[in-house]
């Protein structure tokens, strides 16, 4: 299943290179790459479409490995940085630097960061009690999530036009303005932060177990918890303060791998490529499938938003809870 996975990421990054409003042939758009000068190809595919989808696939395999690793945890499909605010951290401080503070860039991708971090940490820390219940975490993630929607509001209601504009292109999540710096600060994050989680995999797994079995086990459950929230966090931070929040991604991917790879197997690898794969596909149909052009978060969305009606429906139907 993982070979699949990356045989159709690699399909669909390299037609988002090849097809557009132009069409070049994969010749011209290999020599593009290997740093030959070609007319037109050089500009559309070497400065516009390699950087926006090179950012779409490790922003989407960051968003579906962050995603997993929070449903994962806490046993739980709603336990997503969608849904628990951490998303909302990021946008909140993204809006309050671009309306309050002008400022743009770095500087809001900075912010926006720290903030996703500090409202990870606030998040776990008013769930504790004993330990962590992921009924409980979500909840008051969900309710963190309502204040810092206020907030972004009402920095949105006092913004002039232009503020305004760049907030929201910020919030909706796209790439269009994708660029080699972008690109390079969401690879280094994955660098770092991918082979942690990688190799907590098993432990997360055992954990699923429950605290007391896990511990039982040897694993050292408040510890690995801790290195798994920093690490994912921290990837799904960055991921957003490169291509803003872009929507359901992280909460899709893991579901989606679950029903592609089946029972008894490690879904970090096959969620981040789903998440990869959602991006670009979603990307590319927000560009040309309609007559007007969409940022990805919109399309991730429309995607995103029945399914999670459908998963409330499905366990209510059940007599579960979340």
């Amino acid at each position: 299943m993982v070979t699949v996975l990356v045989i159709l990421v690699v399909a669909v990054w390299c037609c988002s290179l090849v097809f557009g409003r132009t069409f070049y042939p994969p010749s011209d758009v290999w020599r593009v790459i290997t740093g030959e000068q070609v007319s037109g190809a050089s500009f559309t595919v070497g400065r516009l479409r390699l950087p926006r989808a090179t950012l779409g696939l490790i922003c989407g395999f960051s968003f579906g490995l962050g995603g997993v690793v929070f449903q994962t945890m806490l046993r739980n499909p709603l336990a997503s940085p969608d849904i628990i605010g951490i998303s909302s951290g990021a946008s909140a401080a993204a809006v309050f630097s671009i309306v309050s503070l002008s400022l743009g860039g770095a500087a809001v991708s900075a912010l926006a960061i720290v903030a996703a971090l500090a409202v990870a940490l606030l998040v776990f820390a008013l769930s504790w009690k004993g330990g962590v219940a992921g009924t409980r975490l979500i909840l008051i993630g969900i309710g963190v999530a309502a204040m810092l929607t206020a907030c972004i509001n009402w920095e949105l209601s006092r913004a002039d036009s232009w503020n305004t504009q760049e907030a929201m292109r910020w919030l909706t999540g796209s790439l269009n303005s994708a660029t080699w710096t972008d690109v390079t600060l969401v690879a280094v994050a994955v660098v770092i932060f991918v082979p942690v989680l990688l190799s907590q995999s098993r432990d997360l797994s055992t954990t699923q177990l429950g605290d007391d079995t896990a511990a039982a086990l040897g694993v050292r459950v408040s510890r690995t918890r801790l290195v798994i929230v920093v690490a994912a966090v921290g990837l799904i931070a960055f991921a957003t303060a490169a291509a803003g929040p872009v929507a359901f991604v992280a909460f899709l991917s893991g579901p989606v791998a679950g029903r592609l790879a089946g029972p008894g197997t490690s879904l970090l690898i096959p969620a981040a490529l789903v998440g990869a794969l959602l991006v670009l596909v979603a990307d590319f149909c927000g560009q040309f499938a309609f007559d007007t052009r969409y940022p990805v978060g919109v399309v991730t969305g429309v995607l995103g938003a029945p399914y999670l009606i459908y998963l409330i429906i499905r366990t209510n139907r059940a007599g579960g809870s979340l």
